[in-house]
């Protein structure tokens, strides 16, 4: 019996989060368990240790399963990193008739697209149609139904480096998951924080992680305009922290954390800051105005990088919705007013609630922190039938454990399994998404 249950995995470099959830009868989606623990092995957003990664995991599908009470087999799991590139591409094929264009045709013409070459050691993620021409006619979101005897379109490609892809998914297989389908971070992290009238009147996402600072544009309707990573995040700035202060890497992030602020003029300058000293050591202290100097040095930084992702897209002076921060960058206090004086444009912070049920408002999903995961959850209800998940018998945590669960053993899938494109609003921002399937990561 299926069960309206999907997990998201998001495979993070600082922590690494697996979410749990259901649709109710209303559509809404309900959190039945999350489960996270700091990340460990990966740096940037790409896996260096796959042991440590994989540890890392074991423990947050754990927590994960002792408080929804259900068994985690399949997951969705969210790629990023600085070795993911995007570029636009335009094709056309010759009809053989004019007769009505039919749905299987736009999918083998959106297929077409995935077999084109691309840099050596790279492979293609993403195939988002953004606009289809019909006999010179443009702007045509579906060309179902219309008769042409030429059949063009305009594509936003996202690749990844082959290796990048090939070590999460051994990660998550050696954690006894099986990968249903790799999604590019921030397009999934769109999912949970816009609505429609965002995407319609021109909005930034950005996505400020732990290693790497994620954007997606998006403009005039549901699709991403471009889309880049940017290998920065909120570790550079714990770094510099610690560097400038002369402390531990836990104690810098507690610092920036606790004490931090974006913009250094918000601070008062007599707030005296007392950091303890290690092993019998005098204490340091240092001013509440110095720390946010420091932190306000690396956030103009990764802003200006963002900026100038908005100006190469041709969008900056496009975004009536303006730039929607989140991730756990977002939670930097006075981050929304740096923004908007270094890229001039009206800021806020998304949350992951605007699809969530209204018990999960006020609760521990809404931090800008889980927007990934939830939205790698909504991509995994919108592109799959829901997953099987048994139950886990409940007993007492104490007197029997969560076991260490086997490998799953990789299951055969098509190699094409189509998604119809033409999809309605409420399946948004996924056209072109099949994400990664697990015969396409096989050695050749």
């Amino acid at each position: 019996m299926k069960t309206n249950i999907v997990v998201g995995l998001d495979i993070g470099t600082t922590k690494i989060a697996v979410i749990v959830a259901q649709k109710n009868e209303h559509g809404k989606i309900e959190i039945l368990g999350i489960g996270d623990t700091p990340s460990a092995g990966v740096m940037r957003g790409s896996v260096m240790n796959i042991d440590k990664t994989v540890e890392s995991i074991r423990i947050a599908v754990e927590k994960a399963e002792l408080i929804s009470h259900h068994k985690i087999k399949d997951v969705y799991v969210g790629i990023a990193g600085q070795h993911i590139r995007s570029f636009q591409r335009r094709n056309e094929i010759i009809r053989t008739s004019d007769e009505e264009i039919t749905k299987a045709e736009v999918e083998d013409f959106v297929n077409l697209m995935k077999k084109i070459q691309v840099e050596p050691g790279e492979k293609i993620l993403h195939v988002i149609p953004q606009e289809f021409i019909v006999d010179n006619v443009p702007e045509i979101n579906d060309p179902v139904g219309m008769s042409g005897r030429t059949l063009a379109a305009n594509f936003h490609i996202i690749t990844g480096q082959y290796s990048a892809i090939k070590n999460i998914q051994r990660s998550v297989e050696k954690a006894g998951l099986e990968v249903k389908d790799l999604i590019l971070e921030p397009l999934a992290s769109a999912l949970a924080v816009l609505d429609d009238k965002d995407c319609a009147a021109g909005v930034a996402l950005v996505d400020i992680g732990g290693g790497t600072t994620d954007i997606a544009i998006y403009h005039h309707d549901d699709k991403p305009r471009h889309t880049a990573v940017i290998a920065l995040g909120g570790n550079a700035i714990t770094e510099d922290i610690q560097s400038g202060c002369l402390i531990i890497d836990t104690q810098a992030k507690k610092l920036k954390e606790e004490f931090g602020y974006a913009l250094a003029e918000a601070t008062k300058e007599d707030v005296i800051i007392s950091i303890p000293g290690l092993r019998g050591r005098p204490a340091k202290e240092i001013s509440r105005k110095n720390l946010s100097g420091i932190i306000q040095a690396r956030m103009e930084e990764i802003l200006e990088l963002v900026l100038n992702e908005i100006r190469a897209s041709g969008y900056e002076n496009k975004l009536i919705a303006g730039i929607v921060l989140t991730g756990g960058g977002a939670k930097l206090k006075h981050v929304i007013q740096l923004t908007e004086f270094v890229t001039r444009t009206d800021t806020r912070i998304g949350y992951p609630t605007e699809h969530l049920s209204a018990s999960e408002k006020n609760n521990e999903i809404a931090n800008p922190a889980y927007a990934t995961g939830v939205g790698l959850v909504m991509a995994g209800f919108d592109l799959e039938e829901p997953l099987e998940i048994p139950k886990i018998e409940e007993s007492p945590i104490e007197e029997n454990p969560v076991e260490e669960l086997p490998a799953a053993k990789p299951k055969k899938q098509e190699k094409n399994r189509s998604k119809s494109l033409w999809i309605s609003l409420k399946k948004r921002l996924l056209d072109g998404l099949d994400g990664f399937m697990e015969n396409d990561i096989k050695e050749d």
